[in-house]
């Protein structure tokens, strides 16, 4: 497909020049005499690259202001700035602003067709490289094999033909973005934008701005989630921190399928899927009247729950099985030696999630490079005891010596069974034999304590 110049210059005779210096080779060019005109073509349609001259019709309005205006759009695009008559000045701050190149007029053909194949490769590797670094971040797998994790699977195979919009909660950690990028992959909608605005991190009174988009006096566009979300997914994280009077604003595109962006007067149609998520109850909040309770209906029509790492700890050794191929693979290292048996791993409540151990996982293989075994495990426990195994063994010291004798014994007993059913992911002939007691009689002090097994 044949790259596509935008030409902005207000001398004809320049833009004539640079025009057919380009078809000559086969590029597709648009041209632009004045800023006005510029600025309708790049809201028309951003270009794969764009000459254009510093000096235009507007005194108060040149070329650096549209090289701002197209690095705001797209900061990928390369930009050739020209000028017959700039000082050294006005060059440094085109390339401070970001330009690719300046050239000074007159120029050659081969000039600046030099420059036009450089900025165009400069550019393709840049989005190539980022295209990798987002597959390296984005590429997870979600794994498991816990009756949850099986559920989840479940239901993102049968969204892969729906529209509907789905609401995803679960705690921090969990893997909400992971689940919803495998639900756009998988759907028909998958070679179009994906795109994440996250609620918990926007100011209050710029929550409008990023959703719709705002037109300004001069003419320039900032285009809002929505818009670039076109023909794509939207993901709205943490969507229980939208202020309660936008929310209004955002039942409205869902129910018309178009909006107005900030200060304008058009009707914007688009035709979006959404996904949200939430590490707090909707439910709850719509109660308390925190949340509209038509925008939640609207938003839950498939509802996906994430659960707790800590409620599922059979997928533990699964997941640092995988992390750790995955890990070593980015950071071009050998895999570290985890000892899937440390209690530790399981004992630890594990406050954020699936986030939380792949972290862990990175630090270990990084740091660990030829250790043994023993040398790991010494480090995931220096990691995990200061937060998990002291507070909950504090907990459970205090919980004991302030209990009569009986109480006392049944609260360790609990305790200890509990970890052990954990760390052999709920097995209980595992279990017994570890503990040394007959199956039987295990069941039987499982039953006497209340313990009905381990989710």
């Amino acid at each position: 497909m044949h790259k596509e110049i935008l030409v902005i210059d207000d001398n004809p005779d320049i833009r004539l020049l640079v025009s057919n210096i380009l078809k000559e080779q086969n590029f597709k060019v648009r041209t632009a005499a004045n800023y006005d005109q510029a600025v309708f073509e790049i809201n028309k349609k951003l270009p794969d690259l764009a000459v254009i001259d510093i000096k235009l019709d507007k005194t108060d309005k040149d070329g650096i202001d549209l090289l701002k205006l197209i690095i705001k759009n797209n900061k990928l695009i390369p930009i050739i700035m020209i000028s017959g008559h700039a000082t050294v000045q006005i060059a440094v701050e085109a390339i401070r602003v970001g330009a690719y190149e300046f050239i000074e007029k007159p120029f050659s053909k081969e000039k600046i067709l030099n420059y036009v194949n450089r900025a165009l490769e400069s550019s393709q590797l840049k989005k190539e490289k980022d295209l990798i670094e987002n597959k390296l971040f984005h590429s997870f797998e979600l794994i498991g094999k816990s009756p949850s994790i099986m559920k989840v699977k479940k239901i993102i195979e049968k969204l892969s033909t729906s529209e509907s919009r789905i609401l995803i909660s679960g705690p921090t950690g969990a893997g909400k973005e992971l689940v919803a990028r495998k639900i756009h992959k998988n759907s028909a909608r998958s070679k179009e934008p994906f795109i994440i605005i996250n609620a918990a991190l926007l100011k209050e009174t710029t929550y409008e701005k990023e959703l719709f988009g705002e037109e300004f006096e001069d003419g320039n566009i900032s285009f809002g989630a929505l818009e670039r979300a076109n023909k794509g997914t939207l993901l709205i994280d943490e969507v229980s921190e939208i202020p309660y009077e936008t929310q209004a604003n955002v039942l409205r595109v869902l129910i018309d399928q178009k909006f107005k962006r900030l200060n304008g007067s058009k009707d914007i149609n688009v035709n979006i899927r959404l996904i949200s998520s939430t590490s707090k109850n909707l439910q709850e909040l719509v109660e308390i009247n925190k949340f509209r309770e038509d925008l939640y209906h609207r938003l839950n029509v498939m509802p996906i729950e994430l659960s707790s790492l800590s409620s599922r700890t059979e997928d533990i050794p699964l997941l640092i099985d995988y992390f750790k191929r995955k890990l070593s693979e980015i950071n071009g290292v050998q895999q570290p030696k985890i000892d899937i048996s440390n209690d530790n791993l399981y004992t630890y409540n594990w406050p954020g999630n699936v986030r939380e151990l792949r972290n862990l996982v990175e630090r270990i293989t990084i740091l660990s490079a030829n250790e043994t075994k023993g040398d790991v495990n010494k480090l995931i426990d220096d990691i995990l005891t200061p937060t998990a195994s002291v507070q909950s063994g504090k907990f459970l010291l205090e919980k004991t010596f302030t209990s009569p004798l009986k109480e006392a014994r049944k609260n360790f007993e609990k305790e200890y069974l509990l970890t052990q059913l954990k760390k052999n992911h709920g097995n209980i002939s595992k279990t017994a034999d570890f503990i040394g007691m007959e199956r039987s009689a295990l069941h039987r002090k499982l039953k006497e304590l209340g313990i009905k097994g381990i989710n």
